[in-house]
C-alpha cells in the first residue's frame, strides 16, 4: 500500500474498481435534494438565458448554414422536393441530391446518372483516387490518376501483397431448369463443351464443387463470331454426413413428380453481355425436344463480384471472412486442406479453409455464411469479435445459401454504419456504466430489416505463378461497400482496368476484351480507342500530331503473306478477290482462333496438315517436339507443306508469348512479321556483329506501309521495288494486342499469330540453323507501328504448353 509521510494510514493508490452505479445509488437523496432547489429557482426552465450566454461565436454563421443544410437534406428524404418547389422554397442543389442517392444501400440495382450510365457501390471511393471512364454503360475506374505510369511498384505489391478489383460490371445469367436440358443447352453453347471435360472434372462441375471456363457462341450458327469468356458454375448439391455429394443424375423426382430443378451462373463480362444473355435466352428456347423447358433470367443488378490477386490473398481472407457458423457443404473440402481424414470440420472450420488455402485445388468452390467485417476489430494481428452476438436464427445459417440463388428475392442488406456506431457507443456507455441499456424491440425491429452475416462464394482460380493466387468472391451487391472498405482497411492495393490489364500480362492470360480480337466485343472497344486517339489528335497542332496509325490492326493482311508465300510455289489461292472482299466487308478479323489442342487438331486434319510442325499439348498423347527437333533426317526431303496450307477455308490463329532477344519494347497493336533465315542468322550473331546489320525499313517506307483508303479502311502496300522488297520489306503473320509491361521480369507480351506461317517459319530455322541452335520457340520480327526498327523475338505457341487457352482475366 502506497501511503502518504505526514498521513499515516492514507492511501493514494488508485481504487481497484469504480462503481459508478453504487455511487449513484448511495447518494441519490442528494442528487433529489439539489435538483428540487435548481428547478424551484429557475421555475423549470433549464434553458441557458440569453443574456448569459457566450458571444465568441456569435459573428460566425456557419452553425446556421449546417442547420439549413440538415433541413434540406431532411425534406429531401421524404420526398417532398416538388411540393417544396411549388410552396415557392429553394429547390435542392444537385450536389445535396446527389449526394443522398451515392449514399443509398439498396438491395438492388445500380444508381444511374442522367443519361442512364450506371454508377458502381464503390463509385464514391474510386472517383476520389482513380480516373473514371464511362465504357460498357458503366462509370469504371481506369486507373491511377497520371500518364498510365507505375507499373513497376504495382507487379512489386502483386508479388508481396493483395490486389483487389472491382468487377460488379460484369453481369450473371442464371439457367434454370432440369439437369439433362441445362447440360444440352450449354454444350450447344460452349466450347469447350462439358460433356467433352474428364469425368471426375465433369461430376465435380455438376456437383457445383469446381467452377468451369468455355467460349460462349451462338447456337446453331457457326459462321457468328464467338461472344466472349465466361464462367459457369453450378448450385451446389446436398451432401451426406460423411461430407460425400448426394447424386441428382439417375432420375430423381421432385415432389410434383418432375425432374428436379437444377440451377447454374453463367459470368459474362460487361462488353458482351447483352449480347451473351441474348444468345443463351435463345438457346434456351430452342431446346424443343425434351418435355421440360429451361429458364433464363438475369441477375445483373442483384449479384456482384471482388477479385483479388497476390501473395497474401488467404491472408487477407482469413482477417475478413470470418464464417458465422460451420457447413456441411464444405466438410469435404476442410478434410483435405488439414490433410486429416478424421478431423472434425465444425471445430477447424475458421482456421482450416484459409490458413491453408494454398492446398485448395484450383477451380474450386467454397460457399460460406461470414459475418459482417466491421464487427471485427484486428488487434495485434489477432482476430477479435465484438461483445454483440449476432441474431439466433442467422448464426444457425438456416437458409444455407437458397436466399442467393433465389432470383424472386434479395438478400438483406447490411447494417447502416449510424446503427453500427450508435451500438458500439452503447456499449461503451455501458462498460463505463454510464449508458442505459438499449430496448429489445427496437434491436429485433433492426435485425428484421437487415442483416449481419452475408453469404459468399469464393473461387479460387487457377494459379499461374506460384506466388502468385487469384481468388473471386461472389456475394449480393449491397454487401460490396462493406466488404470493400475492410479490404481497404486491411491492406489491400485497389487496381482499375488499366492496372487489371499489367496483371494479366505479366501472368501470361489473355485479358477481355483485347485479347479476343475474333469476337464483336473487340471490335465496338477498339472502335472507341480509335476515336478517343483521333479526337486526343485532333487537339493538338498538326506539326505535333503523332503519325496516325491504324486501330484496330488490319487483320486481313494476314492473307497477301499466305498469297505471297504460294506464289512461290505456284498455288493458286482458294478464294477469288471478290469473295475475299465481301468477307472483308463483314468483319474486321478475319478467321478463327485456336482456343484448345483439339481445335488445332482438328484444323490440322481438315487442311491434311501432317507435315505442319505444330504440336498441340494432347491428353493421352506424347509430345513429339523434342524428337523432331533432334532429328538430323527429319527435314531432308522437301514436303509440299504450302500446297497443303492452302486447303484451309479460313485462317487458324493462335496465341503466342512473345519475348525480345536482345532489346526491344513491343507495344500494342506493334505487327508480327516473317523474317527469313538470313535475319535470323545475323541477328542472332554476336552483339558486335548484330550491331552493324540492324534490320529496319526506311523513314519514307514506315508511314506508308499501311495506307488507309478513303473509306476509312487500312490495307497493306506493297512496294514496287522487288529489291527494296527483299532487303527491307518483311511480311506480316500476325499482331500484338497486349504490349509489354515495364518493370516486368519476364517482359512478355501477347499476339496473335497465323498457325501455318508459324508452322512454315519453323521448318525454314530448323533447316537454316545448326542442330545445337534449334529451339522449340520460332524467331519472329517484330516492328512498332511508330517505328522503323526490326527486332528479334521468340514467340512461344500457348497450346503447346497447355491442353486449352480457356482461362482469362
Amino acid at each position: 500500500m502506497v501511503t502518504n509521510g505526514s498521513k499515516s494510514g492514507v492511501s493514494l493508490a488508485a481504487p481497484h474498481e469504480l462503481n459508478v452505479w453504487r455511487f449513484v445509488e448511495s447518494r441519490a437523496s442528494e442528487l433529489e435534494s439539489l435538483h428540487s432547489v435548481v428547478s424551484d429557482r429557475l421555475d423549470n426552465n433549464f434553458r441557458s438565458q440569453r443574456n448569459k450566454r457566450r458571444r465568441t461565436t456569435g459573428h460566425d454563421n456557419r452553425v446556421a448554414k449546417k442547420k439549413f443544410k440538415r433541413r434540406r437534406i431532411e425534406v429531401g428524404k421524404i420526398g417532398g422536393t416538388d411540393d417544396s418547389v411549388s410552396k415557392g422554397e429553394k429547390k435542392i442543389s444537385r450536389r445535396a441530391r446527389r449526394n443522398i442517392e451515392l449514399k443509398k444501400n439498396l438491395p438492388n440495382g445500380f444508381s444511374t446518372s442522367g443519361d442512364g450510365t450506371k454508377r458502381l457501390r464503390t463509385h464514391v471511393w474510386h472517383a476520389k483516387r482513380f480516373t473514371m471512364k464511362k465504357i460498357w454503360g458503366f462509370y469504371v475506374p481506369l486507373g491511377l490518376h497520371g500518364r498510365g505510369r507505375g507499373s513497376r511498384a504495382l507487379l512489386k505489391k502483386l508479388k508481396q501483397g493483395v490486389l483487389v478489383h472491382d468487377a460488379s460490371y460484369y453481369g450473371s445469367v442464371q439457367l434454370e431448369g432440369p439437369e439433362d436440358t441445362l447440360m444440352s443447352v450449354l454444350s450447344s453453347v460452349l466450347v469447350p463443351s462439358p460433356s467433352a471435360s474428364p469425368e471426375e472434372t465433369s461430376r465435380d462441375i455438376l456437383a457445383g464443387v469446381v467452377f468451369g471456363t468455355a467460349m460462349l457462341h451462338h447456337a446453331g450458327k457457326p459462321s457468328l463470331p464467338p461472344i466472349a469468356p465466361v464462367t459457369y458454375l453450378w448450385q451446389r448439391v446436398p451432401t451426406n454426413v460423411e461430407g460425400h455429394h448426394n447424386d441428382v443424375c439417375d432420375g430423381e423426382k421432385n415432389n410434383d413428380g418432375g425432374p428436379i430443378t437444377r440451377q447454374l451462373w453463367v459470368w459474362i463480362h460487361a462488353a458482351a453481355f447483352q449480347e451473351a444473355y441474348d444468345a443463351l435466352d435463345s438457346a434456351c428456347q430452342g431446346q424443343t425436344g425434351t418435355s421440360y423447358s429451361a429458364r433464363c433470367v438475369s441477375r445483373e443488378g442483384q449479384l456482384a463480384k471482388l477479385e483479388l490477386m497476390g501473395s497474401k490473398v488467404f491472408q487477407l481472407l482469413q482477417k475478413t471472412l470470418i464464417p458465422a457458423s460451420s457447413n456441411s457443404a464444405n466438410s469435404l473440402l476442410l478434410k483435405k486442406c488439414s490433410g486429416d481424414e478424421n478431423a472434425n470440420p465444425s471445430e477447424s472450420v475458421k482456421s482450416s479453409v484459409f490458413e491453408n488455402g494454398n492446398q485448395i485445388s484450383s477451380s474450386a468452390v467454397v460457399s460460406l455464411v461470414v459475418k459482417d467485417p466491421r464487427a471485427l476489430s484486428n488487434e495485434e494481428g489477432q482476430i477479435k469479435e465484438e461483445t454483440a452476438s449476432l441474431p439466433k436464427h442467422e448464426t444457425e445459417c438456416v437458409f444455407e445459401f437458397s436466399e442467393l440463388w433465389d432470383a424472386s428475392k434479395s438478400v438483406k442488406p447490411p447494417m447502416e454504419v449510424s446503427v453500427l456506431c450508435m451500438e458500439k457507443h452503447n456499449r461503451h456507455n455501458e462498460f463505463i456504466r454510464l449508458g442505459r441499456k438499449s430496448s429489445g424491440p427496437q434491436n429485433a425491429s433492426i435485425d428484421g430489416e437487415y442483416s449481419r452475416v452475408c453469404p459468399v462464394l469464393l473461387l479460387k482460380h487457377e494459379d499461374s505463378e506460384e506466388s502468385v493466387t487469384r481468388c473471386s468472391v461472389i456475394l449480393p451487391l449491397s454487401w460490396v461497400k462493406t466488404f470493400w472498405i475492410t479490404f481497404m482497411s486491411n491492406g489491400a492495393h485497389a487496381i482499375g482496368l488499366r492496372e487489371k490489364q499489367w496483371v494479366a500480362s505479366e501472368m501470361g492470360l489473355p485479358y477481355f476484351p483485347s485479347d479476343f480480337p475474333d469476337g464483336n466485343a473487340y471490335s465496338r472497344f477498339m472502335a472507341m480507342e480509335s476515336d478517343e486517339t483521333n479526337h486526343k489528335a485532333n487537339l493538338l497542332p498538326s506539326s505535333k500530331r503523332p503519325p496516325q496509325v491504324p486501330i484496330p490492326p488490319p487483320w486481313d493482311c494476314v492473307h497477301l503473306t499466305l498469297e505471297q508465300r504460294s506464289s512461290k510455289t505456284g498455288k493458286s489461292n482458294s478464294q477469288t478477290d471478290d469473295e475475299k472482299i465481301d468477307t472483308e466487308k463483314e468483319r474486321i478479323f478475319e478467321g478463327t482462333i485456336a482456343r484448345t489442342s483439339c481445335m488445332l487438331s482438328e484444323f490440322l486434319r481438315n487442311i491434311s496438315g501432317e507435315n505442319l510442325l505444330l504440336f498441340p499439348k494432347i491428353p493421352g498423347q506424347k509430345n513429339c517436339l523434342y524428337k523432331f527437333m533432334r532429328d538430323k533426317e527429319f527435314l531432308e526431303p522437301d514436303n509440299t507443306v504450302m500446297s497443303e496450307v492452302k486447303r484451309a477455308e479460313t485462317l487458324c490463329y493462335v496465341r503466342v508469348l512473345l519475348r525480345a532477344c536482345k532489346e526491344g519494347a513491343f507495344e500494342q497493336g506493334a505487327v508480327v512479321c516473317a523474317p527469313h533465315a538470313a535475319d535470323v542468322m545475323s541477328l542472332t550473331a554476336s552483339s558486335s556483329e548484330s550491331d552493324d546489320q540492324r534490320l529496319q525499313i526506311p523513314q519514307a517506307s514506315q508511314k506508308s506501309y499501311f495506307k488507309q483508303l478513303p473509306s476509312g479502311k487500312w490495307e497493306l502496300e506493297i512496294p514496287d521495288d522487288e529489291e527494296a522488297t527483299d532487303k527491307s520489306y518483311r511480311w506480316p503473320v500476325g499482331f500484338i494486342t497486349t504490349g509489354f509491361v515495364r518493370g516486368s521480369k519476364k517482359a512478355t507480351s501477347v499476339a496473335f499469330c497465323e498457325a501455318s506461317l508459324l508452322s512454315s517459319l519453323r521448318r525454314e530455322q530448323w533447316k537454316a540453323l545448326p542442330l545445337k541452335r534449334r529451339k522449340k520457340e520460332i524467331y519472329v520480327l517484330v516492328r512498332n507501328m511508330r517505328s522503323t526498327a526490326y527486332r528479334l523475338a521468340l514467340a512461344t505457341i500457348v497450346l503447346e504448353q497447355h491442353e486449352e487457352d480457356a482461362a482469362f482475366i
